[in-house]
């Protein structure tokens, strides 16, 4: 069967996107300027902190976990600065942190466009999937709401197009800004990218050795940069030095693991996130990469075993998103531009 030429997406056509991309996440996140406060909504527990990062405040009343999740509240201190001053009929602190997350959230939607066209060769239906993306419950309840989430989704975005790309080279990078914008980020992208090489190894098993041990040791400087990132920060904000076992020990939940992992899958938040993702998506799954699919199952799991560990109830749902978002969107949008045309993307992405 005869292959349509690839489209290639250039630098400018994501300068233009980008932008839109910006206008309409800052538009799903205005409510928390005027309209509601996240520090006093259910569900919105965590905002209070990044909030008090972000303005400067006192911030020695709440866990260290949280005052080490810097990246986001940071960038979000000059949007915050320059509302104090010239905005004075929004919420300065709130417009930092939309500001920041909206920057995020508008990188990830343009990283999952770029995946989607690579892997479906179907611009329309990548710009649909960024589209579903951008309508789950997740992404405007959340990550729009004066969280963090928003950062560690971008990078496990940038992550996913890395691999997909064959661009191993920039995971170090990925692991030090998913570290610094949260501590999650280094297990779940190790995790992803060591199923995702071993799955592809298997299927490639003709392959040179010398570029999958190259690959191999891109994902093991993930994992030291990212481990090291997270350390340097617990230490500097304790003030004594903190090892990876201090760091989990912190997040352990004294509760029965069974338990919390049965409050983590029946919350109703959860399924907010993924009651209509999960239906529709599951019937387009196997036209994706068997590397992404299993790589994406493998870390959801992970991340729902750690949301049992920290007894993180519907919360966990976020975490999940980040990880199997950008595919579970794109897959509906295949299932909705084709519901019955029998469709087989082209496979150039993969290496031989």
């Amino acid at each position: 069967m005869a292959t349509t030429q690839r489209r290639v997406l250039g630098i400018r056509y994501f300068l233009v996107l980008c932008p839109l991309f910006f206008a309409i996440c800052f538009g799903l996140g205005y409510l928390t300027l005027r309209r509601y406060d996240p520090r006093t909504t259910e569900g919105l527990s965590d905002a209070w902190k990044y909030y008090v990062m972000v303005t400067r405040a006192d911030d020695s009343s709440f866990k260290e976990v949280f005052r080490c999740r810097i990246l986001v509240p940071y960038i979000a201190r000059p949007f915050y600065w320059f509302a104090q001053t010239y905005l004075h009929t929004w919420n300065p602190g709130f417009f930092g942190l939309l500001m920041a997350n909206a920057l995020f959230c508008a990188t990830t939607v343009c990283f999952v466009v770029a995946i989607g066209n690579q892997v479906l060769n179907d611009l329309g239906v990548a710009l649909l999937g960024a589209t579903l993306y951008l309508l789950s419950f997740a992404v405007p309840n959340l990550q729009l709401s004066g969280l963090i989430d928003a950062g560690e989704a971008c990078f496990m975005a940038a992550v996913i197009w890395s691999l997909l790309s064959g661009r191993w080279y920039l995971l170090p990078s990925w692991g030090v800004l998913g570290a610094l914008a949260k501590e999650t980020f280094v297990p779940f992208s190790c995790v992803f990218t060591l199923t995702w090489w071993l799955i592809e190894r298997r299927q490639n098993k003709l392959r040179p050795a010398e570029p999958r041990r190259a690959e191999l040791k891109w994902i093991a400087a993930l994992a030291i940069v990212g481990l090291a990132t997270v350390m340097a920060v617990h230490t500097a904000v304790a003030g004594q030095i903190r090892w990876p076992w201090n760091i989990a020990v912190q997040a352990r939940a004294p509760v029965n693991f069974f338990v919390a992992l049965w409050h983590c899958l029946t919350e109703r938040s959860f399924w907010y996130v993924f009651g209509w993702l999960i239906p529709l998506s599951i019937c387009r799954l196997k036209y994706f990469p068997k590397q992404w699919l299993v790589a994406a199952a493998t870390t959801s799991a992970i991340a729902i075993m750690l949301g049992a560990y920290s007894n993180a109830g519907g919360t966990v749902g976020r975490a999940t998103f980040n990880i199997i978002g950008p595919l579970l969107s794109l897959s509906v949008a295949l299932f909705i531009a084709r519901p019955s045309q029998y469709f087989a993307p082209d496979r150039e992405f993969e290496k031989t």
